[in-house]
């Protein structure tokens, strides 16, 4: 192996001080919903809300005088940019981060708040990646890789030390894999100190690099995924053998588990977590069975979501609950029709969030009109209900999804 547990506990020496120990706590509405006994590290209260200040702090640490004076570069699709730019900035390094256009505004703001040159190329972290070497070559800076580099894995390794300091007992720990660097440094650091426990990776199903080099797969890789965070096609050459060595599994998860573990987060912990941050949730959401009965830890390992995607997950949570319910009623065009709708809503107690009146379309009568109705429920059954109330007065209602009402 390229680290060891002593690696790990040096890097912790150093980055002490410089970046928060976190708090490990119960999650006793997590473990409800998941049939596991779940402690939650909450790596989203660092400074810039992601566990990539471990690593970032621990490599720019071991940076010479003449290195830093040379000023350092690094690639990213928004929270390695933050901690490196953060800490650069608090040692007086100079910083150049290279993020991909497509990173949310609200990291490529936040990196350039830190004091960084902020360049945007390519769609995704590997094109990236190809101009932050050019400029590094070009420039002569010191390259810090977000996750293919001892330091860097050393420093995300410290956060197993934590946990387990703070909760021996954990049967399993499941942490999300983009590069390989947060698993391996974890990894190592876990099993050095308790050999029996169990490693589980989590990738997005869009971006299984680690699962194809593990189990030489050709899984196509790519797609728009809520966690582009962890949406890289290139494992690590120093990490992609510490995790066939030391973890167990690698769960592969699709987008709306992790939106629903996005949305967990938020209404049962009341924590922001970006996709990345939530994919080992979304790993337990996907498959309950998997780790039931057993004492899992989770890293909530980022908190940097975009708030206008935050919104739009909260609302379609809401529609998966059938609490946003849409009906699609074809009526009579003649006046009272649409307060007999809402008296009904009204005794019924659904609330009215949208409603479109929509008379000249050729798949209704040319006396009749449709109405889309969006209402807010209290749950499936209470849907029922209304949606029977409707065909008992006669407007041939049909459910649709919330996003088609206006179509």
């Amino acid at each position: 192996m390229t680290i060891s547990l002593a690696d790990i506990e040096a890097a912790r020496r150093v980055i002490a001080g410089h970046v928060l120990r976190t708090p490990m706590l119960p999650a006793p509405r997590l473990s409800a919903l998941t049939g596991a006994e779940v402690y939650v590290k909450y790596e989203n209260l660092q400074v810039t809300n992601s566990f990539k200040e471990r690593g970032a702090r621990a490599k720019l640490a071991s940076l010479t005088a003449a290195e830093r004076e040379r000023g350092v570069i690094a690639m990213s699709a928004g929270n390695h940019a933050q901690a490196v730019a953060y800490h650069a900035a608090s040692l007086g390094v100079a910083a150049t981060i290279v993020m991909p256009v497509t990173t949310p505004f609200v990291k490529v703001a936040a990196t350039r708040a830190h004091g960084a040159q902020v360049l945007l190329d390519g769609e995704t972290i590997s094109e990236a990646q190809a101009r932050a070497e050019a400029e590094a070559r070009e420039r002569g800076l010191i390259w810090v890789h977000p996750y293919d580099d001892a330091h860097v894995i050393a420093g995300q390794g410290t956060i197993a030390l934590e946990m387990l300091e703070e909760e021996a007992g954990l049967d399993v720990l499941v942490i999300p894999i983009g590069g390989g660097g947060l698993v391996s440094g974890m990894a190592t650091a876990a099993k050095a100190i308790k050999p029996g426990i169990e490693i589980v990776g989590v990738e997005s199903v869009l971006y299984p690099s680690m699962w194809n080099a593990i189990h030489h797969e050709q899984r196509p890789l790519g797609g728009a995924t809520l966690a582009e965070g962890i949406a890289v096609k290139n494992v690590g050459a120093l990490t992609l053998p510490i995790v066939r060595a030391l973890v167990s599994d690698i769960v592969l998860v699709d987008e709306e588990h992790i939106e629903r573990a996005v949305n967990a987060y938020l209404t049962l912990q009341k924590a922001m977590a970006e996709g990345a941050g939530a994919a080992g949730l979304a790993a337990m959401l996907a498959g309950p069975a998997r780790f039931a009965g057993k004492k899992v830890g989770l890293v909530l390992c980022g908190g940097n979501i975009d708030p206008r995607i935050l919104a739009s997950i909260m609302v379609r949570e809401l529609e998966r609950d059938n609490r946003i319910v849409s009906f699609r009623l074809t009526i009579a065009d003649r006046p009272g029709l649409l307060g007999q709708i809402a008296t009904t809503l009204g005794r019924l107690g659904a609330n009215i969030l949208e409603v479109d009146h929509r008379r000249l379309f050729l798949d209704v009568p040319a006396k009749g009109a449709r109405l889309d109705v969006t209402v807010e429920t209290r749950d499936a059954a209470h849907a029922e209900e209304i949606l029977a109330a409707f065909k008992a007065e006669g407007f041939a209602p049909v459910r649709i999804a919330t996003g088609d009402a206006m179509d």
